[in-house]
């Protein structure tokens, strides 16, 4: 049986490619019958070509769990890609939805996190911090009879920079099918995929800078990289605080090549593909927010 999938977040980066991929690759198409792009800004250019390819758009109003029941129920959904949105009300929109996946007994969800969220101290970085709170409610409804959400639940702690690797990720952890939802091989999985290279942060820099030509530092590369959304820029910085303090010296990359059979893309190519993003002519565009 075919899935139909509604992804969260869809006027975002991530969630936009996701839909994207979903739509458009062949190996996963043929395993999906409907995807809805749940967006909060449906009039948003990511959205628009969304629709363009084949997304069912939906509109989420965040505010009254009873609306965004209503919507889900409409998308008729069994599976969620849950992003959280780029927005200072991040857990309240979120939590909503999943309290409204709930009701609906939406039995597949795969949750988007962030890598490092578990060595985020809540003091410092409150923005990272949070996303644990979005794991656990996820997983507690493991073990709430009263609905099947949850039941079939996969996590993906991403690391800022892959979204283009996320999405292939999330595209097969979606279309998977076994006994009880997802495939066995990911269903209940806790997946954090971060690049292949072990570099620090002042080395992610040399190699921003070499790749891109001009001297960067990250704190610039974030006039240019994220939008004017204050929880966006804050979330990126605390993860930048994050790397300074040596929390992130590691890789994780095995769940991606389990998962996809493939490798994940090395920092020179990723900013060599971004090039433009980072450039300063970005610094008077208004680039469309990552979920996440």
């Amino acid at each position: 049986m075919s899935r139909n999938i509604c992804v969260t977040t869809a006027e975002g980066n991530t969630g936009f490619l996701i839909t994207k991929l979903l739509l458009t690759d062949p190996k996963f198409r043929k395993n999906v019958d409907r995807v809805t792009a749940l967006a909060i800004d449906t009039q948003s250019p990511y959205v628009q070509e969304l629709e363009k390819l084949g997304a069912v758009v939906a509109q989420h109003r965040p505010g009254r769990v009873r609306d965004t029941t209503q919507v889900l129920r409409y998308t008729e959904a069994d599976t969620l890609m849950l992003i959280p949105p780029a927005h200072v009300n991040k857990i309240d929109i979120t939590l909503e939805i999943l309290e409204a996946a709930k009701r609906v007994n939406i039995g597949n969800v795969c949750l988007l996190s962030a890598a490092g969220c578990d060595m985020a101290d809540r003091d410092a970085q409150p923005r990272l911090r949070e996303f644990i709170e979005l794991e656990v409610a996820l997983m507690k409804m493991k073990g709430d009879p009263s609905t099947r959400t949850g039941y079939s639940n996969c996590i993906i702690r991403l690391k800022a920079n892959m979204v283009q690797d996320v999405a292939e990720l999330a595209s097969h952890v979606l279309t998977s099918k076994g006994k009880h939802g997802f495939s066995d091989r990911h269903r209940g999985q806790l997946m954090t995929m971060t690049g292949p290279m072990l570099v620090t942060g002042d080395e992610l820099a040399e190699i921003a800078s070499k790749t891109l030509g001009v001297n960067n530092e990250a704190r610039r590369l974030l006039r240019f990289q994220t939008t004017q959304d204050e929880a966006e820029r804050q979330y990126l910085l605390e993860y930048y605080s994050l790397v300074r303090e040596g929390k992130t010296n590691c890789i994780s990359t095995n769940c991606f090549h389990d998962v996809t059979g493939s490798h994940p893309v090395e920092p020179p190519q990723f900013f060599e593909t971004y090039k433009d993003q980072f450039m300063p002519k970005m610094a008077v565009q208004r680039v469309e927010p990552d979920g996440a």
